[in-house]
C-alpha cells in the first residue's frame, strides 16, 4: 500500500487527510505543521472516527518532523495562512513562497520520488515556485486549482437547472483566481445535452461569474478561506494518482507551447496516474476562449515575476 503525507493541518489540509483516510487511499498518511500539538491532534481525533467510519487506514500527526514523511508516494502542500475577506490570493504570494519553498526543500530530502500536489494559494505561482525549485519532472509537480474550480462550475449549473450535480459535465481551465479562471460553457452538458440549449445566455453568464468569484464568496460568508470542496478536491486527485485512474481533471500543470504557453504553469485538461499528469489534453480552443487563456496567462506570469523579484527562485 501507499504513503501519502499532507504538509500543513489547516482546515484544508486536515479535511483532504480525512477524506483520503476514509477511502483508504493509503495503508500510511502523514498530517505536519508546524504548530506543536496541532497536527497530533487533528489526526487522533480523525483516527477516533475509524471504526465509525470502517476505515483501516493509519494516520500519524508530527510537529516539523521531516523525517516521519520518508518515502511517501504523493506529498499535498497545503501550508501558508488562508485568505481573509477582501483578500486576493495574489496577496498571499510574499508570505506563502517561502512556505511552500521550505516545505517542498524538506520534503525532498526524504520523498526524492514524490509526486507534489500544491493546493496552496496563489496556487498557479506555488506550482510554478515548486517547480522550479524542485528540479523535478514536470509530470510530478501538480496544482489542484482547476478541479476545485469545476467543481464549483458544476454545482452552479446544478442548481440554476435543478438536476443532480453528478450528471453534470465541465472544464474551468486558465489560472485559478477569480479574474482568470475560464470556466468552458461551451463544453459543459447535463446527460451529454449541452447547457447552451438548455439555458440563456445571461443565465450561463451568471453561472460563469458565480464560479470565478466562488471562493471569495466563501471567505466573506465564513471570514476565511473554504476547506470542504479544497480538501475535497486535493483528496480526489491524489486518488487518481494513487489508483492509477487515468482521469481527466483540469489542473495546474506546466506548458511548454501546449494552448499556446510556455514556461508557465495553468490549469488545462491532463490525464492523471500512477506517476502525476500523463498528457495535456487539447481542447480545441475558439478564438474568444484562447484569447481569454492568453489574457488569464498573462496575470498568472505577473504573479510568477513577483517570485523573482523577491528571490524566492
Amino acid at each position: 500500500m501507499s504513503k501519502i503525507t499532507v504538509v500543513g493541518a489547516g482546515n484544508v489540509g486536515a479535511t483532504c487527510a480525512d477524506v483520503m483516510a476514509a477511502r483508504e487511499l493509503a495503508s500510511e498518511l502523514v498530517l505536519l505543521d508546524i504548530k506543536e500539538g496541532f497536527a497530533e491532534g487533528k489526526t487522533l481525533d480523525m483516527m477516533q472516527t475509524a471504526t465509525l467510519r470502517d476505515f483501516d487506514t493509519r494516520i500519524t500527526g508530527v510537529t516539523n518532523n521531516y523525517e516521519a514523511t520518508a518515502n511517501s508516494d504523493v506529498v499535498v502542500i497545503t501550508s501558508g495562512i488562508p485568505r481573509k475577506p477582501g483578500m486576493s490570493r495574489e496577496e498571499l504570494i510574499g508570505t506563502n513562497a517561502g512556505i511552500v519553498k521550505s516545505a517542498i526543500n524538506n520534503i525532498l530530502k526524504y520523498s526524492p520520488n514524490a509526486v507534489i500536489v500544491v493546493i496552496s494559494n496563489p496556487m498557479d505561482a506555488m506550482t510554478y515556485l515548486a517547480l522550479k525549485v524542485s528540479k523535478l519532472p514536470k509530470q510530478r509537480v501538480i496544482g489542484m486549482g482547476g478541479i476545485l474550480d469545476n467543481s464549483r462550475f458544476k454545482c452552479y449549473l446544478s442548481q440554476v437547472l435543478n438536476v443532480p450535480v453528478t450528471d453534470i459535465d465541465g472544464t474551468v481551465i486558465g489560472g485559478h483566481g477569480d479574474t482568470t479562471m475560464i470556466p468552458l460553457v461551451r463544453f459543459a452538458t447535463y446527460k451529454g445535452i449541452p447547457v447552451t440549449s438548455l439555458l440563456s445566455k445571461e443565465v450561463c453568464d451568471k453561472v460563469v461569474a458565480d464560479t470565478m468569484v466562488g471562493g471569495a464568496t466563501l471567505t466573506k460568508l465564513l471570514g476565511t478561506s473554504a476547506w470542504y470542496a479544497p480538501g475535497a478536491a486535493g483528496a480526489t486527485l491524489v486518488e487518481s494518482i494513487i489508483r492509477d485512474q487515468k482521469k481527466i481533471f483540469p489542473c495546474c500543470v506546466a506548458l511548454e507551447g501546449e494552448y499556446g504557453q510556455k514556461d508557465i504553469c495553468m490549469g488545462v485538461p491532463v490525464v492523471i496516474g500512477k506517476n502525476g499528469w500523463e498528457k495535456i489534453v487539447d481542447y480545441k480552443l475558439n478564438n474568444e476562449e484562447q484569447t481569454a487563456f492568453n489574457k488569464s496567462a498573462d496575470a498568472v506570469r505577473n504573479m510568477n515575476n513577483v517570485l523573482t523579484e523577491i528571490k524566492v527562485i
